[in-house]
């Protein structure tokens, strides 16, 4: 099925099972520990053996020599594959740094050997007595040092990432009210719960692994890649992820070595990266530091914004470009971005939930506000007044889909209690507390992917529908099946959802905010294609017929949907050229409240408040959890999280969840999640969009701008730790 046109009025505009908050229907196999997770599925395959992984204690330089005799004869001990032994595998999609194999070391705790052993204890300690030399170079560690003389980052066509409409400077200079201010973001660790975990076993030239990825499409040709095999004798099965946030979109070490190591050892090898090699050894997102400039006349309106953005990566491209939304958020007819990355050897930077959008928020967001405050004008005001009109700020030539950010921002005013914030910072005090308000826009990209799903008919009026569609914490098992009772017209406990196995059709996979939309629409065509088998078989046309209930209404017939027997069907979504004509959005107005202690610049959250603009809503207590579970992210970005750079020896330190530290219940009072009416005919036939990333897009400089409004202090550095602002409290009586 082509989606080449603007959806119109179809069944889903009577739903009666999508949109209906629904319980989660694999929420009773996790609540009672029977979903199988990646290195707990120990009944797919026998004699399963214990790999762990080495890592490098360097971060750059190269292995000398590599003593593994004692660890050879340690007990238990199967095999041993090292990287000095082994030709340096390929690269997989979107593999900025070497996985595994060779002398030279790239980064700090790159993967350098893994033992195989009949119990992870003896592994684990076989492991410990390898002993390694290692020549060290110098390497290039210190971020904020190199970043002025980074050069442009590479954009479309290999281009420089830079754009430009109207004439910026001239617009800046001539602007009676003006803002020029830099902005701060950490490195940050996605610290899913679920750590990299992965079996593998061979079956003469065919790998199989069971593991944790998010895109199993990718993850197949990847390995075919890697490794050199024919992508036929790959199969990747991932039916239940315990979070990835982008770390899992691509493969990494804990696959290669478990496939490595299954060879080596001539049995199935099972890994479950531990947690201290979690932040070094794979991905994170990489710090930024922006500069904002905006121009604006007396009455708010912009007439100039530029937005920098400085980001690093170990490849020297493919940074973290934090001006990813300002081209599309406010109106203004002069305007330049540009994206610089800098070299590091620092460990690979790569996706985390919305990359760019995430970090470029907090700078963008908190400039608006100081934009405001130099205008003596409300923040929110300040923001409808720069409401674009349909089109995009920066290509008049594309068009907006559906955009209803002025009604989340005056409605979540209303709902929030707008009106009680004290326009002068630093007025309002409950005790020892300083109480603050803010606001923050939120806008994500709303993309979707080709996704093919397959439908079965069985005997007794079940369906089943198979897809390598993940779930990676999202719901993606109900939403899908919502999808198909609604198509199938049958109750939803007569819909199977078989996922994550790549036997089945290539779907979107989970990423991007694309997941929920793009999967969901390749179920509907799947279903549509077996609603026409089924009406060829039985002598209807099924376009026009009603599938309710379990029976089917054609022309004046009235048939049992068993009467068709068992069939199957099998299709996908594709996306037609007229979407380039459009932005595809979503967007969200983000409410916060902070008390801050006069006394020792402690600061709570008191409530968050988030009201999306994400077109239909396919299930809304899922897509609530994921809304809330963002801002929880966005929180932490702005208060606590940062992996702290070790600039001598090129290292995060605080590589665990001791160190590096997450929000938790206490930190996250009363979170409110509203989701408008709205839906966008220009994403999908379903006209719903994802709402999983957007929810990390506001929230963060929401809080900054709250902390600001408390106590009149503005941080420009993430997080926002006490002690970079504790000395300028204000006195108190």
């Amino acid at each position: 099925m082509k989606f080449d046109a603007p959806a119109k009025a179809n069944l889903f505009d009577q739903a009666k099972i999508v949109g209906k908050s629904t319980p989660r229907i694999d929420g009773p196999l996790k609540t009672t520990g029977q979903a199988p997770y990646a290195a707990e599925r120990h009944d797919v395959i026998a004699n399963q053996a214990y790999g762990f992984v080495v890592g490098s204690a360097i971060a750059k330089g190269r292995i000398a020599a590599m003593d593994t005799s004692l660890a050879r004869a340690a007990p238990g001990v199967i095999a041993i594959v090292t990287a000095p032994d082994t030709k340096p595998v390929g690269k997989g999609m979107m593999n900025y740094a070497p996985l595994f194999g060779g002398s030279d070391i790239h980064h700090y705790h790159q993967a350098i050997a893994c033992v195989v052993a009949e119990s992870f204890e003896q592994a684990r300690a076989a492991a410990a007595l390898i002993r390694t030399d290692y020549v060290r170079d110098k390497g290039v560690f210190d971020f904020p040092a190199v970043a002025p003389a980074a050069p442009l980052a590479k954009g479309q066509g290999g281009k420089p990432d830079t754009s430009s409409q109207g004439d910026f400077a001239a617009a800046f200079a001539a602007a009676p009210v003006k803002l020029d201010a830099r902005y701060s973001t950490a490195n940050e660790s996605h610290s899913m719960m679920e750590p990299f975990a992965t079996i593998a076993a061979w079956e003469g030239d065919r790998l199989t692994l069971w593991t944790s990825n998010q895109m199993i499409a990718w993850a197949k040709q990847s390995m075919s890649k890697i490794l050199g095999i024919d992508p036929a004798n790959v199969r990747v099965d991932s039916p239940y992820i315990g979070g990835g946030f982008g770390g899992k979109l691509f493969v990494r070490a804990d696959a290669v070595l478990a496939a490595l190591g299954a060879k080596a050892a001539g049995r199935p090898v099972k890994i479950a990266v531990q947690r201290p090699l979690m932040a070094n050894n794979a991905t994170h997102r990489q710090a930024t530091i922006q500069r904002i400039r905006i121009g604006a006349e007396h009455d708010g309106r912009i007439t100039a914004i530029g937005h920098e953005n400085w980001s690093s990566n170990i490849n020297g491209t493919d940074g973290e470009d934090g001006t990813a939304q300002t081209p599309k958020v406010y109106a203004g007819a002069n305007r330049m971005t540009a994206n610089h990355v800098a070299m590091l050897d620092l460990p690979e930077g790569n996706a985390m939930r919305a990359p760019g959008e995430a970090p470029g928020h907090l700078a963008l967001e908190v400039a608006i506000d100081e934009l405001a405050e130099k205008l003596g004008m409300d923040p929110i005001e300040l923001r409808i007044r720069n409401e674009p009109e349909g089109t995009v700020p920066a290509n008049a030539n594309q068009r907006i889909s559906d955009r209803n950010l002025v009604r989340c921002l005056r409605e979540g005013a209303e709902r929030f209690g707008w009106t009680q914030r004290s326009a002068k910072p630093g007025q309002r005090r409950e005790g020892a507390w300083l109480i603050g308000m803010g606001v923050a826009a939120g806008y994500r990209g709303g993309p979707t992917a080709t996704s093919g799903a397959r439908a079965r008919l069985g005997t007794d009026g079940r369906i089943t529908i198979e897809t390598d569609m993940t779930d990676i914490g999202t719901g993606s098992y109900t939403i899908i099946a919502q999808t198909a009772a609604e198509t199938m017209g049958v109750p939803l406990d007569r819909v199977q959802v078989v996922l994550g196995d790549s036997d089945f059709p290539a779907s979107s996979g989970s990423g991007g905010q694309w997941g929920a939309a793009s999967s969901t629409a390749g179920v509907y065509a799947a279903c549509v294609a077996l609603r026409r088998a089924i009406g060829q078989k039985l002598g209807f046309d099924a376009d026009s017929a009603t599938f309710a209930d379990g029976r089917i209404d054609a022309g004046g017939r009235r048939m049992a949907l068993t009467d068709a027997g068992a069939l199957t069907a099998e299709d996908e979504i594709s996306f037609g050229d007229f979407k380039k004509g459009y932005d595809v959005g979503t967007y969200a107005g983000h409410f916060a409240e902070v008390a801050v202690n006069a006394y020792t610049g402690e600061t709570r959250i008191r409530r968050m408040l988030a009201v999306c603009d994400a077109g239909r809503i396919l299930n809304p207590l899922s897509a609530r959890s994921q809304v809330i579970g963002a801002m929880v992210m966005s929180a932490g970005s702005a208060l606590m999280e940062e992996l702290a750079v070790d600039t001598r020896f090129g290292f995060f330190v605080n590589h665990d969840l001791a160190g590096y530290e997450v929000p938790v219940h206490a930190d996250i009072p009363h979170q409110e999640c509203i989701f408008l009416d709205t839906l966008d005919p220009v994403v999908s036939p379903l006209k719903a969009k994802g709402v999983g990333e957007l929810g990390i897009c506001g929230p963060g400089s929401a809080i900054a701008n709250a902390i600001y409004n408390a106590t009149g202090i503005r941080v420009r550095d993430y997080p926002l730790t006490l002690d970079k602002y504790l000395d300028q409290m204000p006195d108190m009586a």
